[in-house]
């Protein structure tokens, strides 16, 4: 099923909703709180969870991120502070007979695209950051970022003063997904294929427990671990992305589209969004890389 935007698209609605992003996040930590009257015995076939993940779905409630916890045999529904009870107890109503299979977990802070990052990169009217330099197979290089960055942006710069151009957006796809490709246009500048120094030789999907590490202009190199893959997030207005790495490294407002990566120099993801901040932690979800390379039919290097 295609989602739509609910929200006006216009050049001026999306700077106020993208400044208002770039603002909103509150400082994070996990707390779990149990389904209600949930049958902790209950199995449920693959088939009902993703018929449960559905009705989630259909629920239709901003702050709200969920994927299948293949151990628990649940499908695992993180909640931000904007959730509240009468919304949860509408989730666990949606998913009718089926509700015992829902965990709900509710996250101080709030689920935002977090605009701005990596190494700083400048649209016309915000600042996301690179995740990683790719080329394709005739040689020509690109970058890769996130989706909601490149979403109606035209020419990248290096800097805020726009003086040193960087290159054009030449794909982008958000929401349903969140990355994006901008073809490099300047010949001059160095395009190393690392993250941090970290030499990236290879993409693939991390499984759940992996070590991860995240680079971003705002809160530098964070590490963390996974705690879900598929993961959908709600971040309001129709912005629903699906498929997402769900990880418990931390982020904020400037690292929207960096790197995801292991030590051994795998790239994992691009920087999506998340609640928290680096000093008491949060959520964090991450485009997986590999799909991104694949649409565009670039590789790292």
């Amino acid at each position: 099923m295609r989602l739509k935007r609910t929200t006006p698209r216009s050049g001026v609605a999306r700077r106020t909703r993208l400044i208002a992003v770039a603002s909103g996040l509150v400082a994070v930590g996990a707390l779990a709180i149990p389904a209600a009257n949930a049958d902790e015995s209950s199995t449920f076939s693959a088939t009902e969870l993703g018929q449960v993940s559905d009705s989630v779905l259909e629920s239709d409630v901003a702050g709200t991120a969920w994927a299948v916890d293949a151990k628990t045999n649940r499908v695992v529904v993180t909640v931000d502070s904007t959730v509240s009870k009468a919304e949860i107890a509408q989730i666990k109503k949606d998913a009718g007979s089926k509700a015992d299979a829902l965990q709900v977990k509710r996250t101080p802070g709030k689920f935002n695209k977090l605009i701005q990052g990596g190494d700083a990169i400048y649209a016309s009217s915000w600042r996301c950051s690179l995740g990683f330099n790719v080329r394709n197979s005739a040689g020509t290089q690109y970058f890769l970022t996130a989706g909601h960055c490149t979403d109606g942006a035209g020419t990248w710069w290096s800097n805020s003063g726009h003086t040193t151009t960087l290159g054009s957006t030449s794909g982008s796809s958000f929401p349903g997904n969140d990355y994006g490709i901008v073809r490099y246009t300047n010949t001059s500048i160095s395009k190393p294929g690392t993250a941090n120094g970290v030499d990236i030789t290879r993409a693939a999907t991390p499984s759940v427990g992996t070590t991860v590490i995240r680079d971003g202009s705002t809160t530098g190199t964070h590490s963390g671990r996974v705690t879900a893959l598929n993961a959908t997030v709600n971040y309001g207005g129709g912005d629903i992305v699906s498929g997402l790495i769900q990880t418990t490294v931390c982020a904020e407002p400037g690292d929207s589209g960096g790197p995801l990566y292991g030590s051994n120099g795998t790239a994992y993801g691009l920087t999506s969004g998340g609640s928290g901040n680096c000093s008491s932690g949060g959520t964090t979800f991450f485009q997986p890389v590999t799909e991104a390379l694949s649409a565009y039919g670039v590789s790292v290097y």
